[in-house]
């Protein structure tokens, strides 16, 4: 189908074959017959063989040059240089380990020392405890463990006070319980006075910047929630609009808190709840009252 298609076509097939015995032609009548011309075409090829082995030549050369050059004297000695000063930090390193298996096997045997001797020691004996509370005459409370010789010395004691007992009883007696009577009623005053008195509470003033988003964020709306957020120790205060740039204000809005009830980071966190009017929340000022 492509021939039958071809054949009218008017091209010329063979122009190829008479362009090369143009150039044949041409060549002839430039370079003379052709015995000279394939004679030239042989010495042609024979300069550039000459040519390529002597540029062979000069590469060997020059590579034979620089590992020469690379393997000389000064290289080597700066290798043994560097073996050396690694043979110096090789020794330095290995005597350092050294230091450090000596130090931790002495500190092995201390702490095998000190486990022995705290093992063989006995447990000392608790000392006798003194409990004196208010308007009770003060005893000695002693543990199980004393002795028997300290037991026996209350237990003298004791039958001296008894000996000493006056039956008929005595105005000192008298006057001590009654002082101590008042004693105990003062105290229990003062402490019921001192629970009555309030304690100071601790507050904060808080001056916070909050930022729109844009210039068209509804100033008053975004004022009306923030100061929608309520809580148990938090008082809103005054505030302003303080520009910015480029038409956009910023709130600029004051508060006290109780420092136990209220703090910084739950305040911001309830402000930028609301995503559509409010983007960030910056503490101005703080100030302790």
């Amino acid at each position: 189908m492509a021939v039958e298609f071809l054949v009218d076509e008017k091209i010329w097939f063979e122009k190829f074959k008479y362009d090369d015995a143009e150039r044949r032609y041409y060549e002839q009548q430039v370079n003379g017959p052709a015995g000279s011309s394939s004679h030239q075409q042989e010495n042609g090829a024979s300069t550039i063989l000459r040519d390529i082995a002597r540029a062979r030549e000069n590469i060997q050369k020059s590579l034979a040059g620089s590992a020469s050059t690379s393997s000389g004297p000064g290289d080597q000695n700066e290798l043994l240089s560097r073996i050396s000063h690694l043979e110096v930090e090789n020794q330095n390193l290995h005597n350092v380990v050294a230091d450090l298996q000596k130090a931790i096997f002495k500190l092995e045997s201390r702490l095998n020392a000190l486990e022995k001797s705290t093992s063989h020691q006995p447990s000392p004996v608790p000392p006798t405890q003194k409990v004196e509370p208010f308007g009770v005459p003060s005893k000695k409370v002693e543990l199980p463990s004393a002795s028997p010789a300290k037991k026996a010395e209350p237990a003298a004691a004791e039958e001296d006070d008894d000996d000493d007992i006056n039956l008929f009883g005595s105005d000192d007696e008298e006057e001590d319980q009654e002082a101590a009577k008042v004693r105990e009623e003062r105290l229990r005053q003062y402490a019921e006075k001192k629970a009555k008195k309030p304690g100071l509470i601790a507050k904060s003033s808080i001056l916070l910047d909050v930022k729109p988003w844009d210039d068209e964020t509804d100033m008053a709306k975004m004022e009306e929630c923030v100061r929608s957020v309520q809580m148990d120790g938090l008082v809103w205060g005054a505030s302003k609009l303080v520009p910015v740039g480029y038409g956009i204000k910023k709130l600029q809005i004051q508060c006290v808190v109780e420092d136990d009830k209220v703090g910084t980071d739950i305040l911001e966190e309830e402000i930028t709840k609301f995503e559509d009017y409010v983007q960030s929340v910056d503490i101005a000022a703080f100030n302790k009252i």
